[in-house]
């Protein structure tokens, strides 16, 4: 039976949804669902205390990344304890996890395996399934990777075919608040999908900076808070920031009632199976009168 080591949890979260999670004998700190995980010993750690601001966190990393390649470290003597045949890690994004790089140079200090290096680069919504396949073919179950794509994708149609001829909301997806940043990647995508039309970020690539003044002069319909790497309760401890810049209560999301923190953690910043849940969600809080699918308090709360 093959044993794969997960460094990122959205790939562990798609080797859960292929039905492999046995298969797993190592995951990174993040990795946190399904819950069952917990239970497997963690290979990464980052380089900096994750307490704090997100101003705080900025800052760290700013400084982390002029010297190094990643904010996390692979623990290479763990990686030889658990023997993985096959490693699953990215090449995305500096922040989102461990980078290749650093992957490749704990498995040059292996010595009982020589495991296969799975590298996942889902820029766009559609690299996610091509990665769910990649991650699938290594598993050596192909057909699962099908399934659960096609099974996705008929619940993202599904919506998409609902939202058709509703108003399209525009809307703010806030993706780190200090300094203050907008989601983009996938995020543009799926907004699109839900009836909405992202003001901010563009499809395919990663998150841009925007300036307090720009979000105030396109005065979106929607504004969502969804932080990298925060829960609600620690992007709600962030909020009176985002709502102390000058303005705020003049803009039409707020006036409207229209301002929700999101879950961005567990949803919107994981490119894995779940990014059909962060679909729903934010087709609820565009269009609430014909969309409830029960993500409230859950995936996402108004905040006012």
């Amino acid at each position: 039976m093959l044993r794969v080591a997960s460094l990122i949890a959205s790939s562990t979260e798609i080797v859960c949804a292929l039905g492999c999670e046995p298969l797993l004998v190592g995951r990174s700190h993040e990795c946190d669902f399904p819950p069952s995980v917990s239970r497997l010993p963690v290979l990464t750690e980052p380089k900096f205390p994750v307490d704090g601001s997100s101003a705080q966190i900025d800052q760290r990393v700013k400084e982390i990344l002029r010297s190094a390649l990643s904010v996390y470290r692979v623990k290479p003597e763990l990686l030889d304890q658990v023997r993985p045949d096959v490693i699953i890690t990215q090449e995305q994004c500096e922040v989102c996890a461990v980078s290749l790089r650093d992957v490749e140079e704990a498995v040059c200090q292996l010595v009982s395996s020589k495991p296969r290096i799975v590298s996942l680069e889902p820029n766009a919504l559609d690299d996610v399934w091509s990665d769910v396949r990649k991650v699938a073919a290594a598993l050596q179950v192909p057909e699962r990777g099908e399934r659960l794509i096609a099974e996705s994708l008929a619940r993202i149609d599904a919506v998409a075919a609902r939202a058709h001829g509703l108003p399209v909301r525009t809307v703010a997806c806030i993706e780190w608040i200090d300094p203050l940043m907008s989601a983009g990647n996938w995020m543009p995508t799926l907004c699109e999908r839900a009836g909405g039309r992202s003001l901010f970020g563009e499809a395919g690539k990663h998150a841009p900076a925007m300036t307090w003044a720009e979000l105030v002069a396109r005065d979106p319909d929607v504004i969502i808070a969804m932080p990298c790497g925060f829960d609600i309760p620690r992007t709600l401890v962030e909020m009176p920031t985002l709502a102390g810049n000058p303005g705020w209560s003049t803009l039409r999301a707020v006036r409207d009632g229209r301002v929700y923190v999101a879950d961005g953690n567990q949803y919107f910043n994981r490119p894995g199976p779940r990014l059909v849940d962060s679909l729903e969600i934010l087709a609820e809080l565009l269009h609430p009168q014909t969309f409830d699918f029960g993500h409230r308090n859950q995936g996402w709360v108004p905040y006012s």
